[in-house]
């Protein structure tokens, strides 16, 4: 076999670097305003969309477009599938134009994508494909059963598979928190990061069912695509107060006050004090109730109920009883009663008033008419004139003129 001489090798090693350095070149050799000149625009996409990388050129010289991928490998000559991967199809093919679809993207479809055109030199233009890697759904630890209030609580929340770097919110309901700076570490033998951030609270009665999220901010995701939310349970100790059977206690009757607690969890105690006092005798405590079985003014004062749950001290609640005296309440009533009857006697009063004003008005209006109509009748010599002046008036007034001159 016959090898070649070094110097036709060399020279043949030459060619091709002068070839390759000439298609590299290329764009610096051929301006924009070179007609065959291949543009191409750079493209994001995230982790399974798809992207369209778009190849055009002024002019065509009949020369074929061709893309090639990161590995230099082509992927279309013109209408022609060179590389067999269904995940990548022609979308157009014109003499200007040559454009692919790229769907389901991976991690691995980042890179530089390649258009050229072989004219004479051969043309080429670049195409930087960047994949967004998605963060997966954060995971929040670090609270499982309900803490006292007054304690601190640390939450925790990861997210994983991010390119690049997720960033972590916290919110409790719309208000957004102030958590720690995320922690963010690199995966092995992967382009994604795992984000984690810790947010500290220290939590009181208003904060028991609150409800805590926390979110993942990324360019690959919309506003709140992706969130977890942690409600929180707060223990406190009850807060109390007392509730009446009736505004009115009257003096001989049955009465109760009941002991109301509200807490976490529910009170499961209850006691019953007089401030200042002995407790009645014929007081009778039932849990949160406290019976009197004939109210008497000895039983006034103020009474105190404790609730207790197992959580801090117990809640303390008041109420001043003042029995009232039954008679006295009569006698309010029946003055009340008086009252309303005086003011009912004065309007029938002003009522016969103005009817009897306005009967009289209508008697005297009437009393005018009749005697209006009875006018000249006073001098008629006898009936048959009477009438006639009555009726008419002024051939009367006439005939009268012509007597008298």
């Amino acid at each position: 076999m016959a090898f070649p001489s070094a110097p036709s090798t060399l020279w043949i090693v030459s060619l091709l670097t002068v070839l390759f350095a000439a298609a590299v070149q290329s764009n610096m050799v051929y301006g924009d305003d070179d007609p065959l000149q291949p543009r191409t625009k750079d493209k994001t996409a995230s982790v399974g969309g798809k992207v369209t990388l778009t190849c055009v050129v002024a002019e065509s010289d009949n020369s074929s477009l061709q893309w090639s991928n990161t590995a230099q490998q082509t992927l279309y000559f013109g209408e022609k599938r060179a590389l067999r991967d269904n995940r990548i199809q022609l979308s157009r093919s014109t003499p200007t134009e040559l454009s692919i679809t790229i769907s389901e993207v991976q991690l691995s479809d980042e890179g530089i994508y390649t258009c050229s055109i072989f004219t004479m030199p051969v043309r080429t233009a670049q195409a930087i494909v960047t994949v967004l890697g998605v963060p997966g759904k954060p995971q929040i630890s670090g609270f499982e059963d309900a803490v006292p209030e007054g304690s601190e609580v640390t939450l925790t929340c990861t997210s994983t598979g991010s390119k690049p770097p997720a960033k972590l919110r916290w919110y409790q309901g719309d208000q957004e928190l102030q958590g720690r700076p995320d922690v963010v570490e690199s995966v092995p033998d992967e382009p994604t990061y795992n984000v984690s951030s810790e947010l500290t609270l220290k939590v009181s009665r208003s904060d028991d069912n609150a409800l805590i999220t926390c979110a993942v901010d990324h360019e690959s995701l919309a506003p709140g695509d992706k969130r977890s939310e942690q409600v929180l349970r707060v223990l406190y100790s009850p807060g109390v107060k007392i509730l009446p059977q009736s505004d009115l206690p009257k003096e001989g009757e049955k009465f109760y006050l009941k002991c109301v607690g509200s807490g976490n969890p529910e009170p499961t105690s209850y006691r019953w004090e007089k401030k200042n006092g002995e407790f009645p005798p014929l007081a009778k405590v039932e849990g949160a109730y406290l019976h009197f079985e004939m109210l008497n003014k000895s039983d006034n004062g103020v009474y105190l109920c404790y609730a207790g749950n197992g959580i801090g001290t117990e809640g303390l609640g008041e109420y001043t009883l003042q029995v009232q005296d039954p008679t006295a309440m009569s006698t309010t009533s029946g003055g009340d009663h008086a009252v309303i009857g005086g003011v009912v006697a004065v309007i029938v009063f002003i009522l016969l008033c103005l009817l009897i004003v306005l009967g009289r008005y209508l008697i005297r209006h009437k009393g005018t008419y009749l005697t209006h109509e009875a006018k000249g009748s006073d001098d008629a010599p006898d009936a048959d004139t009477a009438i006639i002046n009555a009726e008419g008036g002024h051939s009367g007034a006439e005939d009268k003129k012509e007597y008298f001159i």
